[in-house]
Parts: C-alpha cells; sequence; structure tokens
C-alpha cells in the first residue's frame, strides 16, 4: 500500500509487500496508519468500509441497481477520479521499474521490500528532479 501526496506526487509511506490475493481494506487495516486529524483522505472502492477518526474520507458512489446517480454525486465522483488519476500516475511511476511489476522470483527474506522501496525512492527521485529542472 502506498500513501501520497498530491501537490508533490511524492510518495509518503509505503507498507510491507503482501501476496495479491490479500484484500486491500486488510492491509490497510493490519498497518494501522496514522493520519493528521482533519486530513482529506482520498480511497478506493477496494477500502470500502475503511474508517478513520477525524479525517475527511471522500471516495466514489456506486450507481444504485436500475437507477440513476443524482447529478451532485457525478461531479463528486468526477472530483474524486481527477484525483485518481493523479494517483495512478503515481503508481505507474514507481513502476518504470520492471522488477516491481513483473513476477518476482527471487526469494531472499525482505528483499520484495527492499527492492519496491528502491523503486519508490527512484520515483520520488524522478519528481524531485523534475520541479528543479522545470
Amino acid at each position: 500500500m502506498i500513501v501520497s501526496g498530491l501537490e508533490d506526487r511524492q510518495i509518503k509511506y509505503l507498507s510491507d509487500t503482501h501476496e495479491g490475493k490479500k484484500h486491500d481494506k486488510k492491509v490497510c487495516d493490519e498497518a494501522k496508519i496514522v493520519v493528521p486529524r482533519g486530513s482529506d483522505l482520498d480511497q478506493d472502492t477496494g477500502f470500502q468500509g475503511y474508517q478513520v477518526p477525524e479525517v475527511n474520507i471522500h471516495q466514489p458512489k456506486k450507481q444504485p441497481r436500475g437507477g440513476e446517480l443524482t447529478k451532485v454525486d457525478k461531479i463528486k465522483n468526477r472530483l474524486i477520479s481527477q484525483v485518481r488519476v493523479v494517483v495512478e500516475h503515481i503508481i505507474a511511476g514507481v513502476k518504470r521499474c520492471r522488477s516491481v511489476k513483473d513476477v518476482f522470483r527471487n526469494t531472499q527474506d525482505d528483499y520484495d521490500d527492499q527492492v519496491m522501496e528502491l523503486a519508490c525512492g527512484l520515483h520520488n527521485f524522478r519528481s524531485d528532479y523534475r520541479l528543479l529542472c522545470y
């Protein structure tokens, strides 16, 4: 699980790696992340039911079965998806290192975590370098 900042596009927190079968919400519950009070938390539908006290949670609303979303709900979903695009670009920046997205065959202890940390560090370095160049 990755927690990132929207303005600087930096990775702020990285949990330990988990097998693909493990559900995102369960990983998040086990990580016990502390979020500052009054923060905005944009979460994916994979985290349905995940609650953090005193934090503003933004999650897209699903269309009711056989119904239609209201105009307000559609506008909110559009705003949430615009934020989600930035997060997906951050994830894609990490996955530029192929060892992160391909099947990892090394069986040494915690080696997969180290590779993920390096990929996130390289992403943060690239995003810092972009800010310096422009």
